[in-house]
């Protein structure tokens, strides 16, 4: 499907979908429920909501389940805990609302993490990951270094109001990371973490839920251990700029060599032009939808990062 025909058709056969969880209901998005092929599973974000796979499960043909995670989007009001192993069970649990046996799992940024929890706790659920741009552990923070100061203006934007669902586009206009590069993509995704909160327009992820993710991203917990037990095959998209487009992103060559040769299972995909948000939300949508079908009929070896596909190259 082309991306014209994705946007014109992007919500014929979408269907809401409430899952049931500890503390409340998941609240879920299913594309394509009677369709053929493998099922995609797609988790997002630290800061973001299901929306931000929108525009990727439109143009995919097999079904499609992106949920808004606990403390995210339209699951804002569930209750912590918040970590990644809870998020893995309402996953699993959301998967088997949707009827899936078993699924190729994609995961951005923190929901890559979420992912690879899956598929140690869930391994008869998971046929393949696709990590874009998350899943191997952070270069640990210094010691003195708090959440706050690593996320910084995300969760200062997360205690902030707004007047309008403009105001908050404009917001996202001036973004590094969005601004230059926007597109009705983010344009949906931007106008759907918008919500009302006891009569006030706030960002829909709540700051518990995100730092206390934040703090798991190092490979802390036993998180590192179960990423390297994991037999599946894996794929990494990884972006060459971060969260604000800056260079390097959030793996550099030297850090990402050193993971890549304790995962044999792993493939690396440099998808050049791109950042942490645009890898997903922008023209790495394409290097998106490649590894899915790749993922689909398993074609392609994993590759240690010295031999790595570098797009562009």
């Amino acid at each position: 499907m082309s991306e014209q025909q994705a946007q014109h058709e992007q919500h014929a056969d979408a269907r809401p979908l409430r899952v049931a969880v500890d503390g409340g209901e998941l609240i879920a998005t299913l594309w394509r429920p009677d369709a053929s092929g493998t099922p995609v599973v797609a988790i997002h974000g630290i800061t973001a909501n299901h929306r931000s796979f929108a525009h990727v499960a439109a143009r995919l043909s097999a079904p499609v389940l992106a949920m808004d995670l606990r403390g995210r989007g339209g699951s804002r009001a569930l209750p912590g805990p918040y970590g990644l192993e809870q998020h893995a069970e309402d996953v699993a649990a959301a998967i088997a609302a949707a009827g899936f046996a078993r699924a190729i799992v994609v995961g951005h940024s923190m929901g890559a993490y979420v992912a690879v929890r899956l598929a140690a706790a869930h391994p008869e659920l998971v046929e393949a990951l696709v990590l874009i741009d998350g899943g191997v552990p952070l270069r640990p923070a210094a010691d003195d270094v708090s959440p706050e100061d690593v996320l910084g203006p995300a969760i200062e934007r997360l205690r902030r109001t707004f007047p309008s669902a403009e105001a908050y586009r404009d917001f996202w206009r001036q973004h590094p990371a969005f601004g230059p590069y926007w597109n009705e993509a983010i344009e949906e995704y931007v106008d759907y973490d918008l919500v009302d909160v006891d009569g006030a327009l706030r960002p829909s992820a709540t700051p518990d839920a995100v730092i206390a993710n934040l703090v798991e991203l190092d490979g802390r917990g036993g998180y590192a251990e179960a990423l390297q037990a994991l037999r599946v095959p894996m794929r990494l998209l990884r972006s060459p700029r971060g969260l604000f487009d800056e260079a390097p992103g959030l793996y550099d060559d030297e850090w990402l060599a050193t993971w890549t040769s304790r995962l044999p299972e792993l493939a690396v995909r440099d998808v050049e032009h791109t950042n942490h948000y645009t890898i997903l939300l922008g023209r790495g949508a394409d290097a998106v939808l490649d590894a899915v079908s790749l993922a689909e009929t398993g074609a392609g070896p994993a590759a240690p990062v010295a031999a790595a596909h570098r797009e562009g190259r």
